[in-house]
């Protein structure tokens, strides 16, 4: 009987034990699913949305639909804010909706992943683009340095910004009277602390030329406590302090935006990137600068691979393009990985239809730590340099100093281009582009270190510029009228047409038609075109023709 009482004994306690740790185990797993973390969810469709292309002011400004309409950039349902009904319906589901993207049709969202299962399920809901869950920032460590730290600062003295101007021909420029004015530019970066407090940058401040502020990061409009390194690029462009530096867009209005979480490095970044640019557009920003860029991460098995940088692939370089097709000139530096084990630009510096900004020294000489090209697909990159290896720029302190890194050639050249285009105001922002890259120092042989070279507003502004011949024959096919300001006409000068195929490109090599010929004599119509050059490609696996096309007004 005593037996028998201690072993019911005994299977009381070691049932007691194993409840206990079935209830442990069952209860962490529980926790753990409604342990929340931040998703990118991409949407299928935009269908019965209560907006239309045909009523853009709805969700754009009237700079922002302006800067459209003038270089005749037609609108997409890329345009139309993500449909209001499936947000609802996700925020039913449990989550917290922190941003949407027009462009990505998608929306970051926070939640467990109970409720993101369910999430998932919804009809509408396409999939995930990003899953942050383990890169949440309880987790995060902090960086044994700053990714933005400085090669060398040095207190210095009057007119140390003279040689990164006239490098670029920006006295030139605001000796006839462009300074930046009516120009507004967006700057992407970590943060710009103590920008509002310093004399160099009081005249932006004064003339209410900070338009608008946003922290992405923390969502506020707070930005000038975080990081210091956005207030150094900001200097490049928009400092006036008499006789010691001048930026090369001082008059020049400016939307400050903090995308980057200077002491970490997650993919999450470039979905903010993604978020601040469409905020941009939204706005009716003429220029996005970022001197920002993406290659490695704090979670290695998210980092990007060389083959990635083809400018289609990552959030960043899709976000640059997008930017850049309703309009907006994007300035990006190439990155400062020359000298290290990577060497490649980051992204989204090797987006298409962009200007990636490489560094040279003050003899204009390339500089080491500048990240080289070409992109993995084969296009010139960088686009072209400037002065990054002591420049002139302002520090959060408000010093004068100088400093190193694409971080500052990118807004140097950043200003130009405003003052450029501000002096050039017909021009869209692909003839801009066009017009610096063709004004650089080495167009005719560009390479992966300098691109297309230093550029020059005068070069820029005063171009060289050869027509075609109104009947322009080669000995495979003739095409005729060029110019043209609708419809050419393309005759093959062989027999056997069903082997050839015509392609048209831009001036940025990006193909716009791409078609098999059936006919020896046929037409094809650039109406629908804006006016600029275009390139016309009749060939087939063995040979082919290249000629240019100008359409007209």
């Amino acid at each position: 009987m005593e037996q028998n009482k201690l072993l019911f004994s005994f299977y009381n306690k070691l049932w007691s034990i194993v409840s206990l740790l079935l209830f442990l185990f069952f209860f962490s797993e529980s926790a753990f699913s409604q342990v929340s973390a931040k998703y990118l969810v991409v949407f299928k469709d935009k269908n019965n949305s209560p907006y239309s292309i045909s009523q853009p002011f709805a969700y754009l400004s009237e700079r922002s639909v302006a800067r459209r309409q003038k270089q005749k950039i037609a609108f997409t349902t890329g345009d139309l804010p993500v449909n209001p009904s499936y947000i609802e319906e996700v925020k039913k589901k449990g989550a917290k909706v922190i941003y949407t993207s027009r462009w990505m049709n998608a929306a970051l969202i926070e939640c467990s992943s109970t409720v993101l299962t369910s999430i998932l399920q919804l009809s509408f809901v396409k999939g995930l683009e990003i899953n942050t869950s383990i890169d949440n920032p309880n987790n995060r460590t902090a960086r044994k340095s700053s990714k933005f730290e400085n090669y060398e600062t040095e207190a210095l003295n009057y007119g140390l910004s003279k040689t990164q101007i006239e490098m670029i021909g920006a006295d030139k420029m605001h000796e006839q009277g462009f300074h930046g004015e009516g120009m507004m530019i967006a700057v992407l970066d970590a943060g710009f602390n103590n920008a509002n407090n310093i004399a160099a940058l009081k005249p932006l401040f004064d003339e209410n030329r900070i338009v608008g502020t946003y922290d992405f990061v923390k969502k506020e409009k707070a930005v000038y406590e975080d990081d210091g390194h956005g207030t150094s690029v900001l200097s490049c462009m928009g400092a006036y302090l008499d006789g010691q530096i001048v930026g090369t867009a001082y008059k020049a209005s400016f939307l400050l935006l903090r995308s980057e979480d200077a002491a970490s490095e997650y993919l999450i970044e470039e979905a903010n990137w993604l978020f601040a640019a469409e905020y941009a557009d939204s706005v009716g920003v003429d220029l996005i600068n970022s001197s920002l860029g993406y290659s490695t991460f704090d979670d290695a098995s998210t980092s990007h691979k060389y083959a990635d940088l083809n400018g289609k692939t990552t959030i960043a370089a899709k976000a640059a393009t997008w930017a850049a097709s309703v309009g907006i000139v994007c300035v990006i530096s190439a990155g400062n990985e020359g000298n290290d084990a990577w060497r490649y630009i980051s992204t989204p510096a090797d987006a298409d239809s962009i200007i990636t900004v490489g560094a040279v020294t003050a003899l204009k000489t390339y500089a080491s730590f500048s990240s080289i090209g070409p992109s993995a697909d084969g296009r010139v990159k960088p686009d072209l340099v400037a002065m990054g290896q002591s420049p002139a720029i302002v520090s959060p302190s408000g010093t004068v100093s100088t400093s190193n890194g694409t971080s500052f050639s990118s807004p140097i050249l950043c200003g130009l281009v405003a003052g450029f285009w501000q002096a050039n105001p017909t021009l869209t922002a692909m003839e801009v582009i066009d017009r610096l890259r063709k004004s650089g120092s080495q167009y005719e042989n560009p390479d992966e270190r300098l691109g297309y070279g230093i550029p020059d507003f005068t070069r820029a502004n005063t171009p060289t510029v050869v027509l075609s011949t109104q009947d322009e024959s080669n000995s495979l096919f003739k095409a005729y009228p060029n110019p043209t300001s609708g419809e050419i006409t393309i005759q093959l000068n062989e027999n056997k047409v069903n082997q050839y195929f015509t392609s048209l490109m831009d001036i940025t090599g990006k193909t716009l038609l791409y078609q098999p010929i059936n006919s020896q004599t046929f037409k094809l119509s650039l109406a629908h075109l804006n006016t600029g050059t275009y390139f016309l490609r009749i060939g087939n696996e063995s040979k082919s023709t290249l000629v240019k096309v100008l359409k007209m007004e």
